[in-house]
């Protein structure tokens, strides 16, 4: 081992799904306006540099790509497995990538525990499987990840969004999808735009502290519906508000809010009055509102940040001041 490899730093525990070489379609199809289809066409059609598997044991071909019956029978070793299935299939799925040695499983299928306990059954029936093999798992209820800039659409958006330097983070697809389309109007870029949906696995801490540590991110824009991990998540973005600036707008403000949020994740909501306080002490900067959102985002796209202690303060009062 040269001096030169002791230099290289450790690799991020989520690093797979921004930096794929091969990626499968688990459930690749041809169907109009299905999931299937438009995955494998955003990856297939996108510059990424890896190559793209689909797999459907029903086709030899989909979109005129050779396809395999299963994650093992693909001839190269899987990075990412992009899951569009039926929820009751997912668990034996997500085995089955595990135990081929597939690095990381976005899953966009919803129906899980938001559908009730035989829902959450399946989510957990999921979990322990890649967990027996070291597999990540992203989502499930989710629309996937995009790098623009790098050409990775690993996703079941119909329309990519522009490069930039801001990182969008959402729990919510339906948010996603809306702060997508209002981008590519005010041509807004990012630098990630990520759905994590009901987050089985990969964490807030662990998606901030990657974003945190990105050279090609200048800003973090995150809407969440719960915080999972409160310790880790407060850690992780105070570290990153440290350099560049966390805007949050998280739902549960009111108890209609709170209860709206929890039915569509299936999460808890944590106290508003402790989160408020919480991200005060950490460094963010919380919204009140979908524009609010919107027009945070306008701002650090457009306006470069201030170097240095130049800021001056101009009022007709003494107290404001």
């Amino acid at each position: 081992m040269s001096a030169d490899t002791h230099l290289l730093p450790d690799p991020h525990p989520i690093d797979v799904f921004f930096a794929p070489r091969t990626v499968a379609v688990i459930g690749a199809t041809e169907e109009a306006n299905s999931f299937g289809r438009t995955a494998l066409w955003n990856l297939i059609s996108s510059p990424f540099g890896g190559t793209v598997y689909p797999v459907n044991p029903q086709r030899r071909s989909v979109l005129g790509v050779k396809a395999y019956p299963t994650a093992a029978a693909v001839p190269e070793q899987i990075d990412v497995a992009l899951i569009v299935t039926p929820a009751p299939t997912v668990p034996g799925i997500v085995a089955e990538c595990a135990a081929a040695g597939v690095k990381g499983a976005i899953i966009v299928t919803s129906g899980f525990r938001v559908a009730g306990q035989a829902g959450g059954a399946l989510e957990q029936q999921a979990l322990a499987a890649a967990r027996q093999h070291g597999m990540r798992l992203m989502g499930p209820n989710c629309l996937g990840l995009i790098r623009p800039r790098q050409g990775l659409n690993a996703s079941c958006v119909r329309t990519a969004p522009l490069a930039g330097s801001l990182a969008f983070v959402s729990h919510s697809a339906a948010l996603a999808a809306a702060v997508l389309d209002w981008s590519l109007g005010e041509k807004i870029g990012f630098s990630h735009f990520i759905s994590l949906g009901s987050m089985l696995d990969v964490s807030w801490s662990e998606t901030i502290d990657y974003l945190g540590s990105d050279p090609g991110t200048e800003s973090i824009l995150i809407y969440m519906e719960s915080i999972g991990d409160a310790r880790a998540f407060l850690s992780a973005t105070r570290e990153a508000a440290l350099t560049k600036p966390v805007v949050i707008l998280k739902a549960g403000r009111t108890e209609e809010s709170a209860r709206a949020a929890a039915s569509h994740t299936g999460n808890l909501v944590e106290s508003d009055a402790v989160f408020d306080a919480a991200l005060r002490r950490c460094g963010a900067l919380r919204v009140n509102s979908v524009t609010n959102l919107f027009a945070m985002a306008e701002l650090l796209a457009r306006q470069p940040r201030p170097r240095g202690p130049r800021l001056a303060i101009v009022t007709n009062a003494g107290g404001p001041g």
